[in-house]
């Protein structure tokens, strides 16, 4: 997370397209990490996602996104849990399984635990997705 977005000269390729990215090669003794998904084509596009809640002061339960791309195909990815405040903004950077140029919608959802108050609801202030590779939201 801490070189995300990529920047200006886009994130380094590896494989075929590694050659477009001259300048980056000719380093020596540099440590190189890839996260992969669980199912081929085992790609990921890193996102930064800020959530900022609305409702109910405070409650307990978990806070998640569902990725939903034009195939029918969908992830979800936990972005919180336990004590969840609508004075924080919620932040995490995740590694979706669904190209953000197929993404049809993204769905919030909430659970609560068996503690919270019945009446108790939660919603999404505000939702926003930053993508990796091209830093559009």
């Amino acid at each position: 997370g801490d070189c995300f977005p990529c920047p200006q000269e886009r994130c380094p390729m590896m494989g075929h397209y590694a050659d477009r990215f001259a300048a980056k090669l000719k380093r020596v003794n540099q440590k190189y990490f890839l996260n992969t998904a669980a199912d081929p084509p085992f790609a990921t596009w890193r996102q930064k996602v800020f959530i900022k809640l609305s409702g109910v002061k405070k409650m307990r339960g978990d806070i998640n996104l569902v990725f939903h791309d034009t195939e029918g195909n969908a992830k979800e990815y936990e972005i919180a849990s336990g004590v969840l405040s609508q004075d924080q903004v919620y932040t995490k950077y995740l590694d979706v399984e669904i190209n953000p140029k197929n993404t049809k919608k993204i769905e919030f959802l909430w659970n609560k635990t068996i503690f919270t108050l019945l009446w108790a609801r939660v919603g999404a202030e505000t939702v926003n997705i930053i993508h990796g590779e091209d830093g559009h939201r």
